[in-house]
């Protein structure tokens, strides 16, 4: 058994519901999805990553979990995951899920019965409540555009509830040891159904503690610590993959001692890669490399071009994140909190740089003879605005 898979991994990214829709009814499927494997055998990957799935208002594209238990009826149910899960495992397909711990929605079972309970009550400490909404004012907003505190007031359990992303997902209190179990129940029965990874969403935002920025903090890495020995005390061959948007000293302390996540993207390299082309010049991925620390034994970084989110220029300097504005979204309309939000294919050709400066040029289609074919634009999600928009979903 290969128990460093991962190391070597082409991973495909997908949203069940954006990707293949074997009934007609306009979304994406898990029996329309098992349908392609053979194709995404075809295009070289070796493991899937599917993005939430499970039961969801669609504020953030799924990241706002109502239940974690069960599959999103529109896209099938467990049935249908778990004959897309063999499927994939005859095929030699590795399948990595998200435990989205950080938050939940604010419709899930939990914070619903956390504001009804009272003050101080196990039910209510599922989350993170206060009375003083002034707590904790060096933790940076995160989605400036649509947020203006990490604060928000619930009428019902007269407290202000915190939450790193949107307002409408709560922050879990992972100060309660009622929320550790309850992550670990979860851990145990996607891995016990045959799932390979899991993605930490959000992982370096477990904790709160006052006079600091909330991230990073030691008790996230303990706990990562408490998650990993648990996993690897049942689990020979599986594997967490930390979302951990930070410089690359911060970033690599999720691999801890080879005791924390196996692997962990590369965020500040992604831009760099852009940066490079639009230049003509290696030295930005040079220096970001020479700034990366060599991960310990059995772990590695996970290096991408694109993902769902939206190209984050959170790790730049100003300077270099005008210089990837004017290059690659010149319009405000491609721009979204620190980043910018299209996808991959037009980027490469939507600039160049010249000795003169930076310059538009006009290419033509850029695409695979087999590939799937563009449906055109989503539909729109009521509420709050989704981490990225963009111009097309493709099937």
């Amino acid at each position: 058994m290969n128990n460093d898979w991962y190391r070597d991994a082409v991973i495909y990214e997908l949203h069940v519901r954006a990707y293949a829709d074997s009934n007609g009814d306009g979304t994406g499927d898990f029996a329309g999805l098992t349908s392609r494997l053979d194709y995404l055998v075809d295009l070289g990957a070796t493991a899937i990553w599917l993005l939430p799935f499970y039961p969801s208002p669609l504020r953030d594209d799924g990241y706002d979990i109502a239940d974690y238990r069960v599959v999103n009826p529109t896209y099938g149910n467990m049935r249908s995951f778990k004959r897309f899960l063999a499927a994939a495992h005859e095929r030699g397909l590795k399948v990595i899920t998200e435990l989205v711990i950080n938050h939940t929605s604010d419709q899930h079972a939990w914070f619903q019965r956390a504001r009804r309970a009272p003050k101080g009550s196990p039910e209510r400490d599922f989350y993170v409540w206060t009375d003083d909404p002034t707590e904790y004012p060096d933790a940076r907003i995160i989605f400036q555009d649509f947020e203006g505190s990490n604060w928000t007031y619930d009428p019902i359990a007269e407290q202000y509830y915190w939450h790193r992303f949107y307002h409408h997902q709560p922050d879990l209190n992972f100060d309660n040891p009622a929320v550790v179990d309850a992550v670990k129940e979860l851990l145990d029965y996607w891995l016990d159904m045959g799932v390979d990874g899991l993605r930490l969403d959000a992982i370096p935002y477990l904790f709160e503690r006052e006079g600091t920025n909330c991230e990073n903090l030691p008790e996230t890495h303990a706990m990562l610590k408490e998650l990993r020995a648990h996993m690897d005390l049942r689990y020979g061959d599986r594997m967490f993959l930390a979302e951990a948007n930070q410089w690359p000293e911060d970033a690599a302390a999720y691999f801890g001692d080879g005791d924390e996540c196996h692997m962990n993207f590369h965020f500040p390299l992604m831009p760099r890669m852009f940066m490079s082309l639009q230049m003509e010049n290696r030295t930005p991925i040079i220096d970001i490399l020479e700034q990366t620390p060599q991960p310990p034994e059995g772990c590695q970084w996970a290096t991408f071009l694109r993902n769902h989110d939206e190209l984050t220029l959170e790790m730049v300097t100003d300077e270099e994140r005008q210089l990837m504005l004017r290059a690659y979204a010149r319009d405000h309309e491609m721009r979204i909190n620190l980043g910018i939000r299209r996808r991959l294919a037009p980027l490469p050709c939507s600039t160049t740089a010249t000795r003169s400066g930076w310059a538009t040029t006009s290419t033509s289609a850029i695409g695979t003879a087999s590939a799937p074919r563009c449906s055109g634009p989503p539909t729109a999600t009521p509420g709050s605005p989704p981490r990225t928009r963009t111009s097309c979903t493709c099937h």
